[in-house]
């Protein structure tokens, strides 16, 4: 496989060494098809893309390129949720029991909004096993997770609720807002915001789509942590995800909000920019402030169930403990299995993202990311 490293798009002059150190990863890193982008101040100042978009048929990445982004998908849906919360249609604290019966059973029934959103909701896997069709089908799994007995008392304990998150969300999202986060997504995203993000893909945008390269030194989404706790298998390994599952069109055809959105940096960039700044997109609200506080205050800290990592999380959004995202401590976003992320700075008043299709093996520290944020806040780029 021989990758092309022809890069395209606009930088700015500042952000220069930004660009290299993309480009770079192409030999160095051996990426295949990437992109990245940057909002500052609500401007689009940097729109990279290069390599292949798809490697068997030598097929170029372009700026419209979609590409699943995996957990990076929990950002948007945890941006979903804050629009929500601006539109005074649901709060963090209020109990899922209050829009969902099957809630008020057990001990789920002071689970609130923020307890799901932050991973405390002890939900974070399925106890029976189940193959990767029971996933297409998200009525049956918000179902089955809702009468399931947790892992833990929520609001105890917090756990990387990897897919379940996803089921949990779009149910709770649809019987509050009477559509889907898959329909949100359309309606008040792409259709409203003109963003190439979808939950899914439309068949209609199959041609744009790249197609997921897995390293051979890559398994499945069990191989993300050993020694695995009852917790962990439910969550990582049950079913067990192949990294090359978004190149199906079951998998596309699916809503799975903790995974399955399909995006741009682009459009990934533009929303992290306007939670970053003011809340606007070119002028036009997207949400408030306050509502861009709440989302992003923390609500867990410690150690992850699930992920074993000493994590920090807000009401769906990973905050920046681990300096993942930078120096600053108020960025928050998220990231996703392979290397792809987004973020939102507000010191700095910018939104970053980075998506591509050659998987990385790095659960944390992909070098790729590593150099990527190093050159982004380079001494002489902010100046």
């Amino acid at each position: 496989m021989k990758n092309t490293t022809n890069i395209s798009g606009v930088c700015a002059p500042s952000f220069s060494k930004l660009k290299d150190v993309f480009e770079k990863n192409f030999a160095a890193q051996d990426e295949v098809g990437a992109s990245i982008a940057l909002v500052k101040d609500g401007e689009l100042i940097v729109n990279l893309w290069g390599g292949l978009r798809d490697p068997d048929s030598a097929s170029e990445w372009q700026r419209d390129t979609l590409v699943n982004v995996w957990s990076t998908t929990k950002g948007i849906t945890a941006l979903c949720f804050a629009m929500l919360v601006d539109r005074g249609q649901i709060s963090y604290a209020s109990p899922i029991a209050e829009y969902w019966p099957e809630f008020r059973l057990g001990n789920r029934q002071n689970m609130t909004v923020s307890m799901m959103l932050s991973h405390q909701g002890g939900l974070c896997g399925f106890r029976d096993p189940v193959d990767i069709e029971f996933l297409y089908n998200i009525e049956r799994a918000a179902d089955t997770l809702a009468r399931m007995e947790p892992f833990w008392e929520p609001g105890t304990r917090f756990g990387y609720h990897a897919i379940t998150i996803g089921f949990l969300a779009s149910e709770l999202f649809r019987r509050v807002e009477g559509r889907s986060i898959k329909q949100f997504v359309e309606d008040e995203l792409h259709q409203a915001f003109d963003l190439d993000f979808f939950i899914g893909l439309p068949a209609s945008r199959n041609f744009q789509a790249a197609t997921i390269v897995a390293p051979k030194a890559m398994g499945s989404s069990a191989d993300l942590a050993t020694n695995l706790s009852k917790a962990q298998l439910a969550a990582l390994a049950n079913p067990v995800l192949s990294p090359t599952l978004p190149n199906t069109s079951a998998w596309r055809e699916a809503e799975i909000p903790s995974a399955n959105g399909f995006s741009s940096a682009e459009a990934l960039a533009t929303l992290y920019g306007a939670l970053a700044s003011d809340g606007c997109i070119k002028g036009k609200r997207l949400l408030g402030l306050e509502a861009i506080n709440a989302a992003r205050a923390p609500q867990t800290k410690g150690v992850d169930e699930v992920l074993g990592l000493e994590i920090e999380w807000s009401n769906g959004f990973l905050c920046n403990a681990m300096n993942v995202y930078g120096p600053n401590s108020s960025a928050f976003g998220h990231s996703g299995w392979g290397g792809s992320f987004a973020f939102a700075d507000p010191k700095r008043g910018i939104g970053f993202a980075y998506t591509m299709n050659r998987m990385g093996t790095e659960l944390v520290g992909d070098p790729r990311n590593t150099a990527l944020i190093e050159a982004l806040y380079h001494p002489d780029t902010f100046t």
